[in-house]
């Protein structure tokens, strides 16, 4: 069996919500994730606490590069690794202004409290993997699947049998239930499910997520995902055609998945921690977004978001 340590990263000051995996080779440690840049004094204490450095970390996975997964890939990079990541995420990485700007635009005045900042990564320093692409790291060899629906450009990584998903299969916190984070752009109920119909096919014994660490009934864990994206999806466009207004679907839609975590007896610092992972607010535009863009309102009148 594969030794994978599991970095918590302390998110916010909240354990358990966003994770780094180190993995061992004969020529030194590979990281799959960074987190945002917010917490990488977070991820340099993980490291140091298991006797590296990060300056030791010479190749570094994302599996896509949204803040909370690849935000401090550059600082990374700064130290000499090489960053893997999907071919669509490599401008932004090479260039983050439009990456950073949007995020401004949309965290304000919260946007170095919660994710830090961006800067470039020289182009040479980053491999985009094709799909089935198998990468050698020493006594190591992990295998970059292509898994869009959460992003466009989303990679999952198999090492043997566990697989590295960060988004793709879902936020899963303390043994708690399998939920889909869903924000805009990129949401695709189609692709996402033949994303876990790849996974399902790939056989995994473990599932490392990035939000938070090892589940160990995979089969399980992605056939409550895939019923919870059915629903959460159904259940926005619902209220979308009510005519209730973006305000009144977020508030809906936090109490629904409120109400099924709590029936799954997540409860507490637990509650948390999803909330941090997962929040209502992100997936119901990400949703909205989706339906609009897939023809599910043509012809609908009224609609108020």
């Amino acid at each position: 069996m594969n030794r994978i340590i599991v970095l918590d990263l302390h998110f916010l000051g909240i354990a358990r919500t966003i994770a780094s995996f180190l993995i061992e080779t004969e020529e030194g440690p590979v990281l799959v994730e960074t987190g945002p840049h917010s917490t990488l004094d977070h991820l340099r204490g993980a490291v140091e606490a298991h006797n590296y450095r990060l300056e030791d970390i010479k190749h570094v996975l994302v599996t896509h590069i949204h803040l909370d997964h690849a935000g401090a890939a550059w600082a990374l990079a700064a130290h000499g690794a090489t960053i893997y990541m999907h071919p669509f995420g490599k401008a932004h990485m090479v260039d983050p202004s439009k990456l950073l700007a949007s995020a401004t635009q949309i965290y304000g005045d919260e946007m170095d409290r919660l994710w830090g900042t961006l800067k470039p990564i020289p182009e040479a320093q980053i491999k985009t993997p094709v799909h089935g692409e198998v990468l050698h790291f020493a006594d190591k060899i992990l295998t970059a699947w292509y898994t869009p629906g959460h992003a466009v450009h989303h990679i999952a990584y198999q090492m043997g049998s566990d697989l590295f998903t960060g988004d793709v299969a879902g936020v899963g916190i303390n043994e708690g239930p399998a939920v889909p984070p869903c924000p805009p752009p990129d949401i695709h109920l189609e692709d996402w499910k033949k994303s876990i119909a790849l996974m399902r096919k790939l056989n995994p014994e473990r599932l490392y997520l990035t939000h938070f660490g090892m589940i160990d009934a995979p089969k399980q864990h992605l056939e409550h995902l895939e019923g919870r994206l059915d629903t959460y999806v159904a259940f926005v466009k619902e209220k979308a055609l009510e005519g209730h207004k973006m305000g009144r679907i977020i508030k809906e839609f936090a109490d629904m998945t409120l109400q099924d975590l709590e029936h799954h007896y997540v409860h507490g610092e637990d509650l948390q921690r999803y909330a941090a992972a997962n929040p209502a607010d992100m997936s119901v535009p990400g949703i909205l977004r989706y339906l609009k863009k897939s023809g599910a309102f043509e012809g609908v009148e009224g609609l108020k978001v």
